[in-house]
């Protein structure tokens, strides 16, 4: 059961039709997409002799490379280790380690820094922009090699709450699984039809080209490499039925160009598949204004990728009902051969209405975590996903997620956990005390505050701070804003008090920003 079975199918059915496009022209249909994928197969086979299970990381922008790097490495039986493009050296250093990499992939964009986070690593560096890559593709061509259903396919790092990023383990039946509930209850996808990669394919992006493989679907490829309104505007315009992934803020940015939203663009839309952080009811009105209802939100984790809940075509549609609005602010019912249930903190499962963790199970929830023997038994205990979670089911199981209980903060559809940057915080001399929390924005969902205690006499500027986070930290998880206080709030033990820092956030509004 490999998932990269579904290429040579694609290419037998659909030989001549288009696999992937750049909207920059470049083209390549299913047959010719099949072949440099086996070609690039054969040269990790025996080119550098990767066997089996050996990992392979992409690190760079959405690229026309990147879906036949991703095959490619199914097709050998190796493993893909897809990194968010955004994410600092050092971190990216760190993954490098954890996943004992055997080969990884870059681009000009960030070659310089990546080389130097890996100089002492046995880890190979191809970037493909220059001709090391071309050299890659020989005149040998791989077979398929069989994985059984529960091998390693994806290792997706996603941190934790000790800021650590962990490695979650997706087999080929968990990909299977996305796969197949996706086409079942999000979109059916028919050939020819297109999937749009603005947001990055190292997430929810990429785990979408396999059902749209599957089909005979396109994969366009933005020639900026990532999200772009007028790009995307533009690519609307030229294709009769385009789908995508966005988080909500990219919703909005899209919401907040109407002179870009023509006719003929609108008509070109044919979903948009939403999820990564709350969607306000404001916004999904007025989206539902301009798109027509033509939005399905999903809910998912990295430890169950983009597959526990949809809220879908028919429900966002249904204005008649009478708990319509009420259930737009929920994030839908379980998806395809996914189970939902709440419990209390011995484990009781919770009735309707009553707010507890929320718990998965199915064949779409990750194997554990990558060298992770503890992280892994604490988070899937007899075949259950603790997702860390909160929320409650309604009594027609709609999940409505009410928080988070490891304190993620997702900003512009990207998670930033506290710990990671309150570490970095913490290094600063005249820094006593720190705690990171989210508050909600209406441009990001939400936006990172940082509430820091300054050493006795000392004081720092947000600016300062700002530019002590940015040698450290990837500039989506630096802070947006900081509050400075004599001391934290703490509770009876010393435990800084997280909730009484976001009420005050939310009382006073915006503060000193950076």
């Amino acid at each position: 059961m490999n998932i990269a079975t579904l290429l040579p199918q694609a290419a037998l059915r659909w030989t001549n039709l288009t696999a992937l496009q750049s909207s920059s022209g470049q083209r390549l249909t299913f047959g010719q997409f099949h072949d440099r994928v086996r070609r690039l197969a054969y040269w990790f086979e025996k080119g550098i002799q990767l066997r089996p299970g050996d990992r392979v990381v992409l690190f760079m922008e959405n690229r026309m490379e990147y879906p036949e790097i991703m095959f490619a490495t199914w097709y050998a039986g190796l493993v893909v280790v897809p990194v968010n493009a955004k994410l600092h050296a050092r971190e990216f250093s760190h993954i490098l380690r954890s996943s004992e990499a055997s080969i990884a992939f870059i681009s000009n964009k960030n070659a310089d820094a990546i080389v130097t986070a890996g100089s002492d690593t046995p880890c190979t560096f191809i970037n493909v922009d220059e001709g090391a890559y071309q050299a890659c593709f020989g005149d040998g061509k791989a077979s398929l090699v069989e994985r059984d259903p529960n091998d390693l396919a994806w290792l997706f790092y996603t941190s934790g709450t000790t800021g650590k990023p962990k490695g979650a383990m997706q087999s080929h039946r968990n990909l299977y699984a996305m796969l197949n509930g996706f086409l079942d209850k999000v979109k059916k996808v028919e050939p020819g039809q297109a999937l749009y990669h603005g947001a990055p394919m190292s997430h929810g992006s990429g785990y979408y080209t396999l059902p749209f493989m599957a089909n005979g679907g396109c994969q366009i490829i933005p020639a900026s490499g990532g999200f772009d309104v007028e790009e995307l505007c533009q690519i609307l315009s030229e294709h009769p039925s385009v789908s995508f992934f966005a988080a909500p803020t990219m919703v909005k940015r899209i919401l907040d160009r109407p002179d870009l939203l023509t006719k003929s663009v609108l008509s070109g839309l044919d979903r948009i598949i939403y999820g990564g952080g709350p969607m306000y009811l404001r916004d999904l009105e007025r989206a539902h204004d301009v798109f027509g209802h033509k939005l399905v939100q999903i809910y998912g984790q990295g430890e169950c990728p983009m597959t526990i809940t949809v809220l879908d075509e028919a429900q966002h549609k249904d204005t008649g009902h009478p708990r319509y609005r009420t259930r737009l602010s929920s994030v839908g019912q379980a998806q395809s051969g996914i189970e939902i249930k709440i419990v209390d903190p011995v484990g009781n499962v919770l009735p309707a209405g009553e707010t507890g963790e929320i718990l998965v199970r199915g064949d779409a929830v990750m194997l554990g975590y990558w060298n992770n023997a503890e992280a892994s038994a604490a988070t899937i205990k007899e075949g259950w996903l603790h997702t860390g979670d909160v929320g409650h089911l309604d009594e027609d199981n709609f999940l409505y997620l009410t928080d988070r209980s490891k304190d993620v903060i997702i900003s512009g559809g990207t998670n930033v956990y506290p710990r990671e940057v309150e570490e970095v915080l913490l290094q600063h001399p005249d820094v006593k005390e720190v705690s990171v929390i989210g508050a909600a924005d209406a441009d990001w969902g939400e936006r990172v505050v940082a509430c820091i205690a300054t050493q006795e006499g000392k004081h720092c500027s947000p600016e300062e701070l700002g530019r002590f986070c940015a040698t450290q930290l990837a500039r989506f998880k630096l802070p947006k804003e900081y509050r400075f206080y004599s001391e934290l709030p703490k509770n009876a033990t010393g435990k800084i008090l997280k909730t009484t820092l976001r009420d005050q956030v939310g009382e006073i509004g915006t503060g000193s920003h950076h």
